[in-house]
C-alpha cells in the first residue's frame, strides 16, 4: 500500500471520464420555432450538476493546458496554448501563440492580463507551464515566483512571474535535440506536457533529446535554483535510446506524453491515443540512474550524457502495462487508499490504490476505435489490473455527427480533498467537461456534465471521409484543471476560450462543498 502523504509532493498531472445521462425530446407545440425547439432539447443534454461561473475568449487561441496558482488571496490561471497566431488586442499586433495570463481571484469576471509570446522567431506555442514559488525550491530566491514554459518546440524556459501581469524572461534551461529515426508522424523534434517537484526542485521535462529514436522522452533537470539548471538524465523505454539495436519505433510512435510523479513513484505514459505503453518506476532509483550509482554514490556507472543502456533503463521499473493498439495512455494518476464501501465488513483489503489512465482519442467524427478512461487497481503494484472503463455514449448526445474530436483527453492534474477518492474531472472534447464518480471504482459512473456553447470564435474541424471533406464548428474542451477553492477551468483547444465551472446539486454534495 503506497503511503498516502505523498499527495503533498505531487506536481501535477491527470484524467477523467463520464457518461451522458438519457434525455427524452418532446415535440415543440406548434407556436415554439424549431430553432426554440432544438435549443430547449439540447439543454438537459448540456447540463448537469455543474455550472458555468465564469468565462473569458483567451484571445482566441487554440489552449492547452491551465494551471492555477496561489498569490495569497489572489489566484492567477497560466494557460498554454498550441501553435499558432492571433490578435493581441493589448498590443495591436498579430503575435505567435505564448503563454496566457489570467487573474481568476473572481472566478466570475476572469481578468486577462497578458500574452507572453515564445521566445524568438522560431518558436510557436507554449502547451505547458509549471508554477513554483521561490520558497517552496530547495535553493531558490524565496521572494519570487518561477514559472518553466516549452518555447515552442525548440526547448524549455525559466520566466520571472513574481508580478504575474509583467513576466520576465530569466534563461533557457535546455534546447531540444533532434531524433535519429529516419521517418516519424511527429517531425523530428518536440516538446510537450511535463512536470516540476517544487519540493525538490526536480523537473520532469518532455522533449526531443539529441540521437533518440523517438521524439518524446524523459528529460530530469534539477532546478532546485532555476538558475542554474544541472541535467540529470534522458529516459526513455529500452529501444528508444539512440543506441538501441533493431529497428526503429513505428512512425506513429510518438514516445513519452506525460510523467506525472508522486513522492517515490513516477507513473509514465507513453503513445498517447494508440499502442499506449504505462510504466511505472522508483524515483529514487531513476535518479540514481543504475544500480552501481546507488551501491556505489561515487560510481560513474551512469553520468548525465552518458549513453544509456538496456540495464540502467529498466532498472528503476517496477511494473509495465502494454495496451491494446487501439489504446493510449495520455495520463496516469495514482488516487491512494481509496476506502470501498461495500467492503467495509471485509476482515483486510478493505481499500484500494488506484490508477484513472486516459486514453486519448485522435480522429474528427468518430473514424478511429473509440477511447475510454481506464481505472487500474494498484495495490499490488507489481501487477496493474484493470477493474472498470468510463465512457460517454455516443447517443443522446449524436456526438460522432457534431464534428472534432468525441473522447476522453485528459482529467484534472492537480489534488483537491473534496474530490480525490471521490471525483474525477474530465475533458471530452465534444462532449465537454465531464465528473464521474468513482467511490465505487468497480462501476464508475457520470454525476456531472457541462457542454459550452460554440462562438464565433470556434474553429472548425474538417476531415475527409470517403472523398468528401466535411467541416463543423465543435466544442473541443481540451484539457481542465482544479483549484483549491474547487473551481473546475476548462480550456478549448478550437479557440473557444476559458469556462470556470462549479459543482451543484447531488456533484457537490459527494464532494462536501
Amino acid at each position: 500500500m503506497r503511503d498516502a502523504n505523498r499527495y503533498a509532493k505531487i506536481g501535477v498531472v491527470a484524467w477523467a471520464c463520464a457518461m451522458a445521462a438519457a434525455c427524452e425530446r418532446e415535440p415543440a407545440p406548434p407556436a415554439v420555432s424549431a430553432a426554440s425547439t432544438a435549443q430547449a432539447a439540447e439543454a438537459p443534454l448540456a447540463a448537469h450538476d455543474l455550472r458555468l461561473v465564469g468565462q473569458n475568449d483567451l484571445q482566441a487561441r487554440s489552449a492547452y493546458q491551465p494551471i492555477v496558482h496561489a498569490y495569497g488571496e489572489r489566484r492567477i490561471l497560466f494557460v498554454g496554448h498550441h501553435a499558432g497566431e492571433g490578435l493581441n488586442p493589448a498590443t495591436g499586433y498579430i503575435e505567435k501563440n505564448g503563454l496566457s495570463i489570467v487573474d481568476v481571484t473572481n472566478p466570475a469576471a476572469p481578468g486577462y492580463l497578458v500574452h507572453v509570446p515564445p521566445t524568438g522567431p522560431e518558436a510557436s506555442g507554449t502547451q505547458h507551464v509549471q508554477i513554483c514559488d521561490g520558497s517552496a525550491l530547495p535553493s531558490a530566491d524565496d521572494a519570487k515566483v518561477y514559472a518553466i514554459r516549452t518555447n515552442g518546440l525548440l526547448g524549455y524556459e525559466v520566466l520571472d512571474v513574481t508580478d504575474p501581469s509583467k513576466p520576465q524572461f530569466l534563461r533557457t534551461i535546455a534546447e531540444t535535440g533532434v531524433s535519429s529515426r529516419p521517418e516519424s508522424e511527429r517531425g523530428d523534434r518536440e516538446t510537450h506536457k511535463f512536470q516540476w517537484d517544487c519540493a525538490t526542485g526536480i523537473a520532469y521535462l518532455n522533449g526531443t533529446a539529441r540521437g533518440w529514436r523517438v521524439t518524446r522522452v524523459l528529460q530530469a533537470f534539477d532546478l532546485a535554483d532555476p538558475m542554474q539548471p544541472k541535467h540529470i538524465r534522458d529516459f526513455g523505454l529500452v529501444g528508444y535510446e539512440p543506441d538501441a539495436a533493431g529497428p526503429y519505433p513505428a512512425p506513429q510512435v510518438a514516445g513519452l506524453h506525460q510523467p506525472f510523479v508522486v513522492g517515490d513513484r513516477m507513473y509514465l505514459g507513453y503513445n498517447s491515443g494508440e499502442e499506449g505503453v504505462l510504466q511505472i518506476l522508483d524515483t529514487q532509483k531513476f535518479l540514481a540512474g543504475a544500480e552501481a550509482a546507488v551501491t556505489q554514490p561515487s560510481s560513474s556507472a551512469y553520468q548525465a550524457g552518458t549513453p544509456p543502456t538496456a540495464a540502467n533503463l529498466l532498472y528503476p521499473q517496477i511494473a509495465r502495462v502494454d495496451l491494446p493498439s487501439y489504446w493510449g495512455v495520455h495520463t496516469a494518476k495514482p488516487i491512494y487508499d481509496v476506502e470501498i464501501a461495500d467492503y467495509a465488513d471485509n476482515a483486510a483489503a478493505r481499500t484500494r490504490d488506484l490508477l484513472l489512465v486516459a486514453s486519448e482519442a485522435g480522429s474528427f467524427r468518430c473514424q478511429e476505435p473509440r477511447d475510454v478512461m481506464l481505472i487500474f487497481d494498484i495495490t499490488e503494484e507489481r501487477k496493474p489490473v484493470t477493474i472498470a472503463t468510463f465512457q460517454v455514449p455516443e447517443e443522446p448526445g449524436d456526438f460522432c455527427h457534431r464534428g472534432g474530436r468525441f473522447g476522453p483527453h485528459s482529467f484534472a492534474d492537480a489534488y483537491h480533498p473534496a474530490f480525490d477518492r471521490k471525483l474525477v474531472v474530465l475533458a471530452y472534447f465534444n462532449a465537454g467537461i465531464r465528473v464521474v464518480d468513482i467511490r465505487n471504482p468497480f462501476e464508475p459512473k457520470e454525476v456531472g456534465r457541462f457542454i459550452p456553447d460554440v462562438t464565433a470564435n470556434t474553429t472548425e474541424s474538417c476531415i475527409e471521409i470517403d472523398g468528401a471533406r466535411q467541416c463543423d464548428r465543435a466544442i473541443q474542451t481540451n484539457n481542465v484543471n482544479l483549484d483549491d477553492r474547487g473551481y473546475i477551468y476548462a480550456v478549448d483547444r478550437a479557440s473557444t476560450g476559458l469556462h470556470v465551472l462549479e459543482l451543484t446539486g447531488t456533484a457537490r454534495a459527494i464532494a462536501g462543498l
